[in-house]
């Protein structure tokens, strides 16, 4: 990989890993577009090692209330921040099963791009409808089994290229009632686990045959996005309550047309 092909997939999924548009759908068509050689499983796990990094410094001190009231819940003592850790938690198994059932399926028939103008034109009409329609009076702390059992399985579908894990989790969660604002902080919350899951065991397997100047590359591409991923998520939080998620519908609409007018 050259210098300006990394820099470009890093910048993809640093900008678009926390936004309702679909970071593994863009790491996917770039190749496509540019007619770069695909960038390899490898490096799409040093760019989402960068935007994990992200979401934590980002949300270090919830995630460090967070984690001191699990402990303390599992000794019965039950707080707001108890509550959304075990959500968390809980909501990642849907996507964990998910993935260890239908993965090669996915890998193998889904990553194309007529998937993915399907998934981003139907899923964006959805994000679309439960923004416009949804109540959007709760916050993430009142969040209950049932609504993480709903975002957790929402999730799962994410795992379609093309979906937007971000974006649907934020759809269900405007679909339940909660703001946009508190949806799209759940949805970062909910992305921790899941990142670690699915890039954990490729790393370690991938560090044993890794080149220096494979890892060179890949320390590249994690800087880059997590930066851009930690900027992201700053503007998006603050923009978010004064454009919503109508921007975001048109792009998605706008990709998936552009993408069936290439392609079919």
């Amino acid at each position: 990989m050259d210098i300006i092909q990394i820099i470009v997939l890093a910048l993809v999924q640093g900008l678009t890993e926390f936004l309702p548009i679909s970071s593994s759908a863009h790491l996917i068509l770039v190749p496509f577009i540019t007619d770069w050689p695909d960038q390899g499983l490898a490096f799409d796990v040093a760019v989402h090692v960068g935007t994990l990094t992200a979401v934590v410094v980002y949300f270090r001190k919830e995630i460090n209330k967070m984690f001191f009231a699990w402990l303390s819940s599992l000794r019965g003592n039950h707080s707001e921040e108890s509550k959304l850790a075990w959500a968390v938690l809980i909501g990642t198994i849907p996507v964990g099963l998910a993935g260890l059932i239908f993965k090669d399926y996915i890998s193998d028939n889904l990553r194309t791009p007529l998937v993915i103008a399907v998934t981003t034109i139907v899923f964006g009409l959805v994000l679309g409808y439960a923004y416009w329609t949804g109540k959007k009076k709760r916050s993430e702390y009142s969040i209950s089994l049932l609504d993480v059992i709903v975002i957790g399985c929402a999730q799962a579908i994410a795992l379609i290229p093309g979906t937007s894990r971000s974006g649907i989790t934020i759809t269900a969660g405007l679909l339940l009632g909660f703001t946009a604002q508190a949806s799209a902080r759940f949805s970062f919350l909910l992305s921790i686990p899941v990142i670690v899951l699915a890039g954990g065991v490729e790393t370690l397997d991938y560090l044993k045959v890794a080149s220096i100047n494979d890892m060179n590359d890949l320390i590249v591409g994690a800087i880059i996005s997590a930066i851009s991923a930690y900027l992201c998520i700053h503007f998006f939080l603050k923009l978010l309550e004064r454009i919503g998620m109508t921007p975001f519908v048109v792009y998605r609409l706008a990709l998936g047309l552009l993408l069936l007018v290439f392609y079919l």
